[in-house]
């Protein structure tokens, strides 16, 4: 991230990040109605100006491939056709999801007659700053207004055209409903120093939620100057046990590595018991092979499977983002255990097995935003974890971890109510 003082641009920043943070108030004590009218308008405008956002995306896309774009990147980049049907559905599933401020988190009575209350209440204003995702543009406006918190958004470049469409739409609907279209504010600068001034602004900015690569991430937690929520890197592993089903075995890892290469809870490495290479190996690695997916092993893996090439450390902890996997064959469950202790980043690790008291210590032992046993790492997804959609999937442990949905865009105060008590 460029570090250059720009106080032109630093002055521009500051004064759309100000306007947010007044709409935010104004959202902030907005009722569930009006949130949810807004909503459902962006759901509606998201339809109807289906061929203006396709059209603005295409003109991303082309500037993509034009720059020598990898599938991967070009694959979240795009917005068309089924997926913004998909995403005005998910604003209509928001819609749905109950207001996450006001509710009561604890009541009680203190012995002097005090009545003690902690109670949801917004964060205020969010900084969401992400890459060629044009989706997260909606994910987090829709996201940030139902749980009552303004937001400035930082898109990537890449993305812009689309973007703009889908920030106005936003914001058409929030004035239709009365409320300040600044409270969903779009920075339209495409300089990264735009980044450092945004994360800086502490009394203002009250959260950061990075959303891309690494190098994005550790970019915003270095330069920031306000609290940052870490989204880092999906290192996610599969894990299959003595006994695991072998046509399970092949659905889940094709799902998990092959479905959406490109995405943080694709499975980006294999795990085999030893005992069962012989059996599941082979055929595994060949519908993987078959898809489309190249493999990285180890010396047992390419000893059993000659088509592998032979894995580096550097494929061990490694986020591939493509249709490659790495692979080792382990001692047991405590040797898929110690591999991801080693390697793993803290967002998904998965587990095929038989065996309760197997599948009982995995949910125990791993350390990470999410364990899965006998499933795909791919339903690590808001959506698919019934939060409608998500800010992005947090790999820190303050003051949240996993999808941030609506519960995680909330801070809580203590309310007390009294008779004119007074401490002695």
């Amino acid at each position: 991230m460029s570090t250059t003082e720009d106080p032109s641009l630093e002055a521009a920043v500051r004064d759309l990040v100000t306007k947010a943070k007044l709409a935010s108030r104004k959202l902030g004590i907005a009722t569930t109605a009006t949130k949810d009218a807004v909503l459902t308008s962006i759901a509606r405008r998201i339809r109807e100006a289906a061929p203006r956002i396709a059209e603005a995306n295409a003109i991303d896309l082309d500037g993509a491939r034009k720059k020598g774009s990898d599938a991967a990147f070009l694959d979240r980049l795009t917005l068309q056709g089924t997926r913004i049907e998909a995403l005005a559905k998910s604003v209509e599933d928001i819609v749905a999801l109950g207001d996450p401020c006001g509710r009561t988190i604890e009541d009680r009575q203190r012995p002097n007659g005090l009545r003690v209350r902690r109670v949801a209440v917004p964060i205020g204003l969010v900084a969401m700053v992400y890459e060629a995702r044009p989706n997260v543009t909606v994910d987090a406006a829709v996201l940030c207004i139902k749980s009552g918190n303004g937001t400035v958004l930082k898109g990537g470049r890449e993305a812009l055209e689309t973007s703009k469409v889908l920030a106005a739409i936003v914001g058409d609907a929030l004035e239709e409903q009365g409320l300040p279209r600044e409270a969903v504010t779009l920075l339209p600068f495409t300089d990264r120093a735009a980044v450092r001034a945004l994360v800086r602004l502490d009394g203002l900015v009250d959260l950061a939620i990075p959303r891309g690569g690494e190098a994005l991430i550790r970019a915003v937690v270095d330069e920031a100057r306000v609290p940052v929520v870490q989204h880092y890197k999906g290192v996610c592993h599969l894990y299959l046990d003595a006994g695991a089903d072998l046509e399970t075995a092949k659905r889940l890892v094709l799902n998990g590595k092959l479905q959406r290469p490109g995405v943080c809870n694709a499975t980006e490495c294999l795990l085999v018991d030893a005992a069962e290479a012989d059996r599941l190996l082979v055929p595994v690695l060949t519908a993987l092979r078959d898809g489309g997916c190249a493999i990285h092993g180890d010396e047992a893996t390419c000893a059993r499977f000659p088509n592998a090439t032979p894995a580096g450390d550097e494929d061990w902890g490694h986020e591939f983002l493509a249709p490659v996997i790495a692979v080792r064959i382990v001692e047991g469950l405590e040797g898929a255990l110690a591999h991801v202790a080693t390697y793993g980043s803290g967002h998904t690790e998965a587990i095929l097995t038989p065996t309760a008291t197997h599948a009982d210590r995995w949910r125990r032992e791993v350390d990470a935003a999410c364990v899965v046993v006998n499933a795909s790492t791919r339903f690590h997804d808001g959506g698919e974890l019934g939060l409608g959609a998500e800010m992005g999937i947090a790999t820190s442990r303050l003051h949240w971890r996993g999808p941030m949905g609506l519960e995680a865009l909330t801070t809580m105060k203590w309310v007390v109510d009294g008779e004119g008590q007074t401490r002695a």
